[in-house]
């Protein structure tokens, strides 16, 4: 298979064929998906890009998380994985890929919405990985509801803890460990500038992610740390499948893009190390849109 390098028709690279009507409870098992994402595990070629860096990596068991941790570790870092209990198979393959590449990998099960877990999370990976040098905050929630009326205070309220109070307690824990040259890196979404309306408590946490990305790179820009973030279109993981899509969406998911079709993760994976990379030393506060050609402001 063509790796990142290859040079071919972004329009063919995957299939743009409609995905087969399925559903997973939530979390959702990447093992169980039809077909299965391409994670870059056969394709990713390293250039030593991260050599000795230190990575942690929320949401890393699947989808994007783990097609960056896999990224990160051919080029040379050493990655911890933060996953939630009940994705311990798919992590459990993802730490092998990791070893594989002869890179050191922690497995960290928890729950980034339970406030002492972030706190234990960054402690444990600084721990396994002798210190951390790249923070990336991918792990989210995403459960669509048809009308305001569906959207209980239990969905609302575990959103936002997952993807945006974790973001700020993850990261407040992790600056006493970051010096001069370390990145941070969040994980947002086309939703943020094109919401679905079924995705109403998503879509505002990934605007308020885009905002609290570009207000922190403003504060730790002197310090010598850079934050930027990326923004998936659609791209097909284990959210969508488990709740984040209504089944009968998901035949024709992601072919309203200008490309035609969904991206895979193993796409959105050279962003993250970019951004990781001092290739991107004068990138601070940007928010990189990996979307399929969907606009944005």
């Amino acid at each position: 298979m063509a790796d990142q390098y290859t040079f071919d028709n972004p329009v063919t690279r995957y299939s743009s064929e409609d995905y087969p009507e399925q559903h997973l409870d939530p979390p959702g098992l990447e093992r169980d998906m039809t077909p299965r994402p391409d994670l870059g595990e056969r394709t990713y070629r390293g250039t030593g890009r991260l050599t000795g860096r230190r990575a942690l990596v929320t949401g890393g068991d699947s989808g994007i998380g783990a097609a960056t941790a896999i990224a990160f570790a051919r080029e040379g870092a050493q990655v911890a994985i933060g996953y939630l209990p009940e994705e311990e198979a798919d992590a459990r393959r993802i730490v092998g890929v990791i070893e594989a590449a002869g890179s050191t990998a922690v497995p960290i099960p928890g729950d980034v919405s339970d406030a002492g877990f972030c706190l234990e999370l960054v402690d444990r990976a600084v721990e396994g990985l002798g210190g951390l040098d790249i923070l990336v905050n991918n792990a989210g929630a995403q459960h669509y509801a048809e009308k305001l009326d569906d959207l209980d205070d239990e969905q609302l309220e575990h959103t936002f803890a997952t993807n945006v109070f974790a973001m700020f307690r993850i990261c407040r824990a992790a600056l006493p460990h970051l010096g001069a040259g370390s990145t941070i890196i969040n994980t947002t979404s086309v939703q943020a500038y094109e919401l679905s309306p079924i995705l109403l408590d998503y879509a505002a946490t990934k605007a308020a992610i885009n905002a609290f990305t570009k207000g922190l790179a403003q504060q730790l820009a002197p310090r010598g740390i850079r934050v930027n973030a990326v923004a998936p279109g659609p791209v097909w993981t284990a959210l969508q499948p488990a709740e984040g899509q209504p089944p009968e969406r998901l035949r024709e998911f992601g072919q309203s893009t200008p490309l035609g079709r969904s991206g895979q993760p193993a796409e959105l994976a050279p962003a993250y190390v970019f951004l990781a990379s001092p290739e991107s030393s004068y990138v601070v506060g940007e928010t990189l849109n990996v979307n399929g050609g969907k606009p944005t402001p």
